[in-house]
Order: C-alpha cells, then structure tokens, then sequence
C-alpha cells in the first residue's frame, strides 16, 4: 500500500503565481481506515463557510475559551491578552479542576466567567474556539467534545496520547469541518514548508535519510521535577483530583502525579510526546511523510531512577514506504546536538536557525531560505484567527498532528515492548514488526 501523501499539508502561504492557495484536506479514518484527501479549494472554501457561518459577528469578533491554564495554559492566556487588538479576539471563559487557578485565569485574561468543570465552558454558545493546555491524557476527550459543541480547537501537542484517540479526533474532525489547529508552534516557521517544496522540486534529488535532535542537560533532579514538590506536599483544597484523573487510573492525591505529570505514562508519552512531536512534525512537513513503515525506539531511565516510568535518555528511528529512514535524539543528560539535515542523492539540506542552506557533495551552496515567521504561540492562533475568518490553511492541521503521534507512539511502544513496530495500513494500527511481511523496496517513487 502507498503511503497517504500530504498534498494535504499547508505549503508557503504565498503560492507561485498564477496557482490556487493551497487547502489543508480533511482526514478520513472511517470505514475506508485510510486518509481521505479532500477535493478541489471550492469545495473546501464551501466547507469552511458552512463550518463558521455562525462564528462571526458584524464586528468579527473571535471569541475563546480555555480548558487548563497551569504551565503552557498560562502561555495561551499571555498570547490572548498580546492579540486582543491587533486580532480583534476576546476571552470569554476559562476552566481548570483547580478553582483557584481557573479563576486567576480568568483575572489574568479579563474573562468574566470561570469554570471547574470544562463542559460548562463548552456549553457558552458565544465562544468560537478552546484552547486545550491541559496533560496529554485529556487533549482527546476534550477535544472531541469542543468538536461536538460546535467549537473549532486549538490543542496542545500531542494532538491525542495513543493513536486510537488521534484517529478518533481525525474521524471528528472530518464530521464537523471545525478546525483543529495543534499546537507544534514550530509549523508557524515556513522553513518546513519551503523545504517542502523544494524537495518535491528535486533540489536534493532522492532523499533517503534525515536527523534532528532535542537534546537538555538538567540539574540533580531531572526532567520535569520540581524541586519544591515533595511527597508530603498537600492536596490544594479546591482541586478536583478525580476530574483531574479522568480514564487514568484512579490512585490517592499524589503530588508528584499533578505537578510532574511528564513523567508518567499514564498521563504523557514524556520525552517523544512533549520534545519529538516539535522535531518529528519538522521532518514530517518537509519530507511530505504520514505514518512510518517501521519504528524502533531505545533509551532508559539511566540517570534518574526516581520512581518515573518513562525514559531520561531516547532515541528513535522511523522507517517510511518512501525508502528514508529518520533518527530523532534526545537526551536528557547532555545539551551538544546534532545537525538538522535532510539528505539527498543530489544534496543535502541544513536547518539554521535563520532557515535553511542546500549544498551538493562539495559543500557548493545550491539554494537558500530566509524563513518567515517562527516558533512562536502568537503567530499559531493568529493562523487559526486567519483560518476562521478566511480560510487560510492551518499551520498544524489534524493530518499532520495525527502523523506526529503515530510516530512518537510506536517509537515509545517499542521501548516498552522492546520489539520493532510496524504500521498496519489495512488495520490502520501499530503492531509488531515481525506479524507483517517485509518489503525492502520503497512503495512509491
């Protein structure tokens, strides 16, 4: 089977003359189980104004709700309150399981309600789109209840925390024509999409190989402790722990769990999920990828064996139909990277921090990008205000956000299970390897 191409993936915002912008396509995870490319940008301007029809009022006001406002929450209420003018969007509502936090929230932003329950925000008809800031194992249920209240979304990455949920949100997305914008903020940098179309431009020739990395180096403590929490660190008394909790295993209040969530399966994928969704969904964009053939994830935890069930130090490598191989490293214990590169037959292309350089085998320099844009949370909600208001394409669409966590999820599967992961097309599921036959020639050109 050929790998699903992301023709559907948003390229420059600024076509080359005398051709259409390009429209991000609608994902279908239903009784075909494969993607579904949308057709023709007609169709989908006439989706986009069926979708957003009631959204906008004669001043075109966007107005936002937001569920979790802790870290990264708090990040979305800073952008907000920076875009209120320039955007022409107002706050409306904020939800947290902490009452407390939901109502600072709400103070920080100006919105004049403030809800422990999410599903009380959702019920506002005034609100256009959510931000959902919230740990990994809640991004789906609430995103698939954001989709059936009518709003479109703006989720944290992951999109989803197992693949079964990002199908789901696929499926959802597909249904309701509502806009899922995830937030890799680094898609809001048109390095990626440029790169994209000079590859397919065969700048590079045959790419058959590409490495990134997301390297720290932490104190004593390591990733994502803090050193004020401790075992002995109370219950805030207006937290709702069970709602906090969800479908995770019901376990007593523990600290360690709330504040430090990164590091438990239960509620994240850690490393893969929280540092190489932003690096994966790079190589994704440019190198036109969906789901990979095969993954294999190493690491442990080798320098903290504090009572954490996920890896201090990873790698992974992904296989995909295309015939490339991408390596992604990350560790937690030294910050010296490795270079951002996609090779090629022809060439080979360096990420810089100002864009990108292509060189031959000679160092001879063959094309140059300045990128536009950044990683930056204030252009990603400026994209989805675009996109609500004029259907511009999103910077992180449900596509690209559900290729991100089938990689990130079998790379993690197979650290757990210690076995090399395949991508079952027809079943539309990872497995292990070994249960599906082996082809050593690429599936398409």
């Amino acid at each position: 089977m050929q790998e699903p191409q992301l023709a559907a993936m948003p390229q420059p915002n600024t076509p080359p003359a005398g051709q259409a912008p390009h429209r991000p396509a609608a994902v279908e995870c239903g009784v075909s189980r494969r993607l579904f490319l949308a057709g023709g940008a007609a169709a989908a301007t006439a989706l986009h104004a069926r979708s957003y029809a009631r959204v906008l009022g004669a001043n075109d006001r966007i107005r936002i709700g937001f569920i979790g406002v802790g870290g990264m929450g708090s990040a979305h209420l800073e952008a907000i309150n920076a875009l209120k003018e320039p955007d022409n969007v107002e706050a409306v509502a904020v939800a947290d399981c902490w009452k407390s936090r939901a109502e600072q929230g709400a103070a920080r932003v100006g919105a004049p309600h403030a809800f422990v329950d999410y599903r009380r925000l959702l019920e506002l008809a005034e609100i256009d789109y959510v931000t959902i800031a919230t740990p990994e194992h809640w991004h789906a249920q609430m995103t698939l209840d954001a989709l059936d209240a009518g709003k479109a979304v703006y989720v944290e990455k992951p999109m989803t925390h197992t693949i079964s949920e990002g199908l789901a949100v696929a499926r959802k997305q597909r249904e309701t024509r509502l806009a899922v914008q995830v937030g890799v903020q680094g898609m809001s940098d048109d390095s990626y999409s440029s790169a994209a179309q000079a590859i397919a431009e065969g700048l590079l020739g045959r790419v058959v190989q590409a490495q990134i990395e997301y390297v720290r180096r932490y104190d004593s403590q390591g990733p994502w402790r803090l050193p004020e929490i401790t075992d002995s660190t109370p219950q805030p008394p207006d937290l709702d722990w069970q709602a906090w909790l969800g479908k995770a295993p019901s376990i007593p209040w523990n600290p360690h769990h709330y504040f430090e969530w990164r590091n438990y399966s239960a509620y994240s994928g850690g490393i893969c999920t929280d540092l190489f969704i932003h690096r994966i969904t790079r190589i994704i964009r440019a190198c036109q990828l969906m789901f990979p053939r095969r993954v294999v994830g190493m690491g442990g935890i080798w320098q903290w064996p504090d009572g954490r069930d996920l890896p201090d130090n990873f790698e992974m490598i992904c296989e995909y139909p295309r015939g490339m191989t991408v390596y992604v490293l990350g560790t937690m214990s030294n910050r010296v990277g490795i270079d951002h590169l996609i090779r090629g037959y022809r060439a080979t292309l360096y990420f810089t921090p100002t864009g990108w350089v292509a060189r031959d085998k000679d160092g001879k320099v063959l094309a140059t990008h300045e990128k536009k844009g950044g990683e930056d949370i204030h252009l990603h909600h400026t994209n989805l205000h675009n996109h609500i208001r004029n259907g511009e394409p999103l910077n992180c669409p449900v596509d690209l956000g559900l290729a991100g966590v089938v990689a990130v999820n079998m790379a993690n599967e197979s650290w757990r299970s210690g076995t090399m992961m395949a991508w079952d097309p027809q079943r539309m599921e990872m497995v292990p390897a070994h249960t599906l036959p082996f082809h050593p020639f690429p599936e398409e050109g």
